[in-house]
């Protein structure tokens, strides 16, 4: 089997995103920055889900499908009672398939306060909070703000830290580190892969996050995703350079070997 060679890009430019990171810091979660909803089911966690994405985003990964939630001044201001309004509407719906609130992005972290006040609000309601993050501002994650999370989703974009670098221009150790701690406390995790042919296909960065799952007592399922460029156009009308363009999803004897990797360690993979 020949085995992919990374491509070799270089980490992403980051001075947009640092100033996202540095200027996050004066939000106190009052308010948030909400780039938009959208009601869906069995995506985003068990159920129908209304999920909230926030805007702004740490990270600036090659295969963003969402580059236009990068930055908060792309949203809207939202109160949390504005937020928990929406989320009343759909409660009904999302009790009876065993649904719930997932709040994502972008990445909510950058706006933990916010998604901590959100959460607080939405268990008084006794419904299923998720919470979809890269982990890299797990820091940032109070225990108040874990203690109403019922699961993340955690989205681990490599094994190896030289190719999560040059996926999101970001440290890999912060995501671990968050998932260790999830772990430690009980939470519910589905672990997510993208898969993108040429970036994070080797059979040994995959083995590594393979590993890294298996030792988290709380993964209850690792999802794979394979690349696709349904987020070119966004790319194109945000004037950014887009280094996968001539990526082509991976094929189904590549997703079955990766799907095989994570099953070896007696994951349940979808």
């Amino acid at each position: 089997m020949a085995i992919s060679v990374p491509l070799p890009l270089s980490p992403p430019p980051m001075a947009e995103a640092n100033e996202e990171l540095r200027d996050s810091v004066r939000e106190r979660g009052e308010t948030g920055s909400v780039h938009s909803w959208e009601l869906v089911t069995a995506v985003d966690g068990p159920g129908s889900r209304l999920t909230v994405f926030l805007a702004g985003c740490a990270l600036r990964c090659q295969y963003c499908q969402n580059p236009d939630t990068w930055r908060m001044s792309n949203g809207v201001r939202h109160t949390v009672a504005e937020v928990m309004e929406k989320v009343a509407r759909y409660e009904k719906v999302l009790k009876a398939t065993g649904g719930g609130l997932t709040v994502s992005g972008g990445e909510p972290l950058l706006q933990a306060d916010f998604v901590e006040r959100i959460f607080h609000e939405a268990k008084k309601l006794n419904i299923h909070t998720a919470l979809d993050t890269s982990g890299f501002l797990g820091a940032r994650a109070s225990n108040d703000l874990l203690h109403d999370t019922d699961l993340v989703l955690l989205d681990v974009k490599s094994g190896d830290p030289e190719i999560y670098r040059q996926v999101t221009g970001r440290a890999l150790e912060p995501t671990l580190d968050f998932g260790r701690r999830l772990s430690a406390q009980g939470i519910t995790i589905w672990l997510r892969y993208v898969l993108v042919p040429g970036l994070t296909d080797t059979v040994e960065n995959v083995a590594a996050v393979a590993e890294y799952a298996g030792s988290l007592d709380t993964v209850e399922r690792v999802e794979v995703l394979p690349f696709h460029q349904m987020g070119r156009d966004k790319w194109t009308a945000l004037k950014q350079e887009y280094t996968l363009a001539d990526t082509e999803p991976p094929s189904a004897e590549l997703i079955q070997r990766v799907r095989d990797q994570f099953a070896e360690h007696g994951l349940t993979v979808f």
